[in-house]
């Protein structure tokens, strides 16, 4: 009896290990029971009855990306380009997401190249290619709306790549040439220019401490010269004081001495032959001295009868 029981008991743990389910994390089953919708299993350990129960899908709640395809796209000027965007979501609600349409993933695709052509159409081919950040907010809020009721939760849309033409690029890449060959000349012509305000400030500031030191040499040549005059008038002043001292000194002497008129009266000649040696062409003579002189040749006369 004993040995009976034992597949009977084998049987009912491997009924149990198959009915006993496992979640793992960031995943949410969505279980139907006899067909309709159930629940919702979040991660951790579930019992499911085989027959009972059926597991319809299994959701990632992570958030995700949709790289989606290339779509042409014509702007309102009628240049048709090439626009490849990329969509992040993530699921909110599994049930929704379960229910709520066929192919998310698909709808999601369609729903996101619907919305580029129409913001694209009413855009013009410069303006698409600067608004790129403008597109984005448009294409998020628009897609975010529409997935709502699918329990998705767009996060982030981005335009991946816009790709003109061959020929509107090659005229885009002539402009930009262009462009920098223009940048380029007002580089150069500006760096000229600065060059010369510079050369022309730098001669200025050179001419103005010329005239400084031309000026301030000027101005130490006439204190040197000035110095000069002064040092030699009073040397001449020194030179006539020293005169007068002796002059005066010599006649303290003669008086002292006891000389008589007569004698002064010959220092006077004598000082007038010194006056004579100068380059005054008129002397005027005291009266004293004409006296003085008549006297002389009076006394010479009768020398010369006797």
């Amino acid at each position: 009896m004993p040995f009976v029981l034992i597949p009977v008991l084998v049987l009912i743990v491997a009924l149990l290990a198959m009915c006993i389910n496992i979640v793992p994390e960031s995943y949410a089953y969505v279980v139907e029971y006899l067909g309709r919708y159930h629940t919702v299993w979040g991660a951790g350990p579930h019992l499911k009855f085989p027959v009972l129960f059926t597991i319809r899908r299994k959701v990632l709640l992570k958030e995700q990306v949709a790289d989606f395809a290339p779509q042409p796209v014509i702007t309102k000027d009628n240049v048709t380009m090439q626009i490849d965007s990329v969509v992040y979501f993530r699921i909110t609600d599994a049930r929704m997401y379960a229910y709520g349409v066929e192919n998310p993933i698909m709808a999601m695709e369609n729903l996101t190249a619907t919305t580029l052509r129409n913001i694209i159409g009413d855009m013009e081919l410069d303006a698409t290619l600067t608004s790129r950040e403008a597109i984005n907010s448009q294409m998020l809020q628009t897609i975010d709306l529409a997935t709502d009721p699918w329990g998705i939760k767009v996060t982030r849309v981005e335009l991946k790549n816009i790709q003109p033409p061959a020929a509107i690029r090659e005229a885009m890449e002539k402009q930009m040439k262009a462009e920098r060959e223009k940048r380029a000349v007002i580089l150069q012509a500006e760096g000229e220019k600065q060059s010369m305000i510079l050369q022309a400030e730098g001669n200025k500031e050179s001419a103005v401490l010329n005239a400084e030191a031309k000026k301030q040499a000027t101005i130490l040549a006439a204190e040197a010269e000035k110095e000069k005059e002064i040092r030699e008038a009073e040397g001449q002043a020194e030179a006539i004081r020293k005169i007068h001292e002796a002059t005066a000194e010599g006649l303290k002497l003669l008086k002292e001495a006891g000389a008589d008129e007569a004698v002064l009266r010959l220092k006077s000649f004598e000082t007038l032959e010194k006056v004579a040696d100068g380059q005054s062409t008129k002397i005027i003579i005291p009266s004293e001295l004409q006296s003085l002189a008549g006297l002389a040749a009076a006394l010479k006369e009768t020398t010369n009868a006797s």
